[in-house]
């Protein structure tokens, strides 16, 4: 399940993106019940990426930001409990991260669904019950 982290450059520092894009994963898999899956836990990546002063923009003018992204499988994080908890948590780390340089409400958060039967775990186009079947093999 990929994650994404972009960020404004000067937000984060390299080695803070970094430590926060694992924070971030450790969280996911945790909000997920899935810690310790050894079936999920290596296919939750994440991408970190700092974005130049002027390649974000809030109302069509640059912005200061960060911004996560997960793209999952049509199942994962549709418990409302879960969505709360988990990009509250996630917006903490990243505030964190930032060390007052970024408040909470320039962190925005999205989740994108695949279709079911999109969904590629080792090599393999997979419907949503044979991933929740691997899954459950963890």
């Amino acid at each position: 399940m990929p994650l994404a982290l972009n960020y404004t450059e000067g937000m984060l520092t390299a080695e803070a993106g970094r430590l926060a894009g694992k924070r971030i994963t450790e969280a996911f898999l945790k909000w997920h019940g899935l810690a310790g899956n050894k079936v999920m836990t290596p296919n939750v990546t994440m991408q970190i990426q700092a974005l130049p002063k002027t390649g974000a923009l809030s109302g069509g003018e640059p912005v200061d930001g960060a911004w996560l992204e997960c793209k999952t499988p049509s199942f994962a994080l549709v418990d409302r409990d879960i969505q709360v908890g988990f990009f509250k948590e996630a917006t903490a780390i990243i505030a964190d991260a930032a060390e007052g340089r970024l408040p909470p409400e320039r962190i925005f958060s999205n989740v994108v669904h695949t279709v079911d039967g999109t969904w590629n775990l080792d090599g393999e186009a997979m419907t949503n019950s044979q991933l929740a079947g691997r899954i459950s093999q963890g």
